[in-house]
């Protein structure tokens, strides 16, 4: 019915093959230079996350061993979590990680998996847009009028109003990509994972038959392609 985005095998899978071809002209350097851009922010949410973590950790040994009130550790998290949540959205769509239902796709044709593939980046960019838009809005807002939480701690709000509007505009640079790839070269171009996590098993079965698509080397599940119908 769904799935979700596996890293330890993609990235296994990926060291392993073949480079993928590279969209050519301008939408082939706008995809290695959101590449670059997506790779630096997993690293850094990776190091929210872990920070995330010793900020908890912290809070719980002060509250609970030391006996001592805390006012910030909590928000802090929360901040860091949000900032890798947002900004590492991108680079999950990059690959086709976010989760999807996928009941129809073994009913349907690769044609028609490649139109409903576009057809669910349109929506989920015109959604973006709109979040994004609403994001930076309540940034300005938060900026303008120097709103704070009402925590005792009381950052201001602009910091977390930041890291979701920031998020949000890659993500929606990140489809508007795609799509532009997808309409042009085909849904199989659309990001950098091969073959694509998620992107469905008849459209992933069409790209293994077509020799000029599939990059030689192992697939995700660790078998061999070799670019002739199975």
């Amino acid at each position: 019915m769904s799935h979700a985005f596996d890293a330890a095998s993609a990235a296994a899978a990926e060291t392993r093959a073949a480079p993928e071809p590279r969209v050519p002209g301008l939408l082939g350097t706008l995809d290695r230079a959101l590449k670059s851009v997506n790779h630096v922010i997993m690293l850094l949410g990776g190091i929210a996350l872990v920070c995330a973590c010793l900020v908890l950790s912290y809070s719980v040994v002060i509250r609970y061993v030391l006996h001592e009130p805390t006012d910030w550790q909590d928000e802090m998290a929360v901040f860091l979590i949000v900032g890798a949540t947002f900004f590492s959205a991108a680079a999950v769509q990059a690959k086709r990680g976010h989760v999807a239902i996928e009941a129809l796709t073994g009913l349907l044709s690769p044609r028609v998996n490649s139109a409903r593939l576009l057809m669910a980046d349109v929506i989920s960019f015109v959604f973006v847009v709109f979040f994004a838009w609403k994001s930076w809005s309540l940034l300005h807002e938060a900026w303008v009028d120097g709103q704070v939480s009402q925590s005792t701690w009381g950052p201001p709000l602009w910091i977390p109003y930041s890291l979701m509007a920031a998020g949000m505009s890659l993500l929606g640079i990140q489809f508007a990509l795609q799509i532009a790839e997808a309409v042009l070269y085909g849904p199989n171009r659309a990001g950098w994972a091969r073959p694509k996590i998620g992107i469905g098993a008849d459209l992933n079965r069409d790209m293994k038959g077509r020799p000029d698509l599939t990059p030689q080397g192992p697939d995700v599940m660790g078998t061999e392609t070799t670019g002739r119908q199975p």
